[in-house]
């Protein structure tokens, strides 16, 4: 397949730019946590403590993958802000 250098380079140059752009926005991030395996739970013997929980592990995982979905679609919606404004009705793109 013979593609053109600007037609290789765009979804990578784009893909860069999200990827930046969401880095960004992790590094605003003051309180983003990790997702927790807690491989202990099922070591351990069956208590009623919550930090043991399975459910509650779950529930915080779930919460956490959500704060990152929105981050992603955050930068997703900044990149498309930013193509937006290089856009020429003359040429169709700025290079």
């Amino acid at each position: 397949m013979n593609l053109k250098k600007n037609e290789v380079e765009k979804p990578l140059t784009r893909r860069s730019r999200l990827h930046e752009i969401l880095i960004a926005l992790i590094k605003q991030q003051k309180d983003l946590e990790l997702m927790d395996d807690n491989v202990q739970v099922f070591e351990s013997p069956i208590n009623n403590s919550e930090k043991y929980d399975p459910s509650k592990i779950v529930e915080r995982n779930q919460r956490i993958i959500k704060k990152y979905q929105s981050l992603v679609r955050s930068a997703i919606a900044l990149d498309a802000l930013l193509e937006s404004e290089d856009y020429d009705i003359g040429e169709g793109r700025i290079a």
